[in-house]
């Protein structure tokens, strides 16, 4: 815990006040780690919480450890894609171009629909033939897009963090469970990413006729008891280097707001279990005020 505090002070110290971290407005202020909270059990090998104030790290396990982010990508995605956003009207034909293999396919060949549909269905389902359309509709060519993704993340402050392509796949794209947090700070409080990553499903009819329902790859929206953490954004990846990967901003029933992160988890339902234990943990072992 004390080499927890020394870093979280050197980011403080770093970033400053202009820093995606100063850009949560918290509703609470962070007091002290309370002496009888319990040590947190992980299986995860790389997690972090940070608080809602996003100057302090309330969990950091290996925070500082670089690996694949697989689809959690797609946050940055949409962020650079917001900024050459040709208009959500605006109609989109699906190409060849677009046809990229891994994961479900949703639309195919020939489809006609929506930019805003577009970018539903690239976060919603974490679709990757729709996210590489998506960078196809902004008019910027891919090594470009991927530019700016980079560049963003360097005005982010986010050194370990670099992107090879726009979607996950490449294991290139990497990051750590520290400066995820902060790109899911700066992706998560923007109102179209976070409304678009907080649906459980969706649904629309393309230009042509055809009816699509997605669902979300984010399990937590389908939670049975949703009354003990409400989901205010997060995005799922996986790759078989990655592991199974979560990052989420969540609120707890006392309004407390944190962005959790698990890393390389062994399984699709472990990372879910895992980052409601650790939002947990972080809630409860920590003293609050408003």
């Amino acid at each position: 815990m004390f080499w927890n505090i020394i870093i979280n002070l050197i980011f403080i110290f770093l970033l400053g006040g202009s820093s995606p971290a100063a850009r949560l407005n918290p509703d609470f202020n962070l007091i002290a780690l309370k002496p009888e909270a319990p040590r947190l059990e992980l299986d995860a090998p790389r997690g972090a919480v940070l608080a809602a104030s996003g100057r302090f790290f309330l969990f950091a396990r290996n925070a500082d450890e670089v690996q694949p982010i697989a689809s959690i990508t797609k946050l940055m995605t949409a962020l650079v894609f917001l900024e050459n956003n040709p208009g959500w009207d605006q109609v989109y034909k699906i190409t060849p171009a677009d046809e990229i293999e891994g994961g479900r396919w949703h639309l195919f060949r020939g489809e006609q629909l929506t930019i805003k549909d577009l970018f539903y269905t690239s976060l919603v389902a974490s679709d990757n033939g729709a996210t590489i359309a998506l960078v196809h509709a902004s008019g910027l060519s891919e090594a470009d897009f991927v530019a700016r993704m980079n560049a963003e993340a360097r005005r982010l402050g986010l050194a370990r963090t670099n992107f090879a392509d726009p979607i996950g796949l490449s294991d290139r794209n990497v990051s750590t469970a520290r400066e995820v947090a902060f790109l899911a700070q700066a992706a998560l409080g923007i109102p179209e990413i976070s409304e678009a990553t907080t649906r459980s499903a969706y649904r629309f009819t393309t230009l042509d006729g055809r009816e699509k329902y997605i669902e979300s790859t984010d399990y937590l929206l389908f939670d049975p008891a949703p009354e003990t953490l409400e989901v205010l954004g997060g995005k799922t990846g996986y790759t078989e280097k990655a592991g199974y990967c979560f990052v989420g901003r969540l609120r707890d029933q006392g309004g407390r707001e944190a962005i959790a992160v698990i890393l390389n988890a062994r399984g699709k339902n472990e990372r879910f279990r895992e980052i409601k234990s650790l939002a947990n943990w972080a809630f409860n072992s920590y003293n609050w005020k408003r």
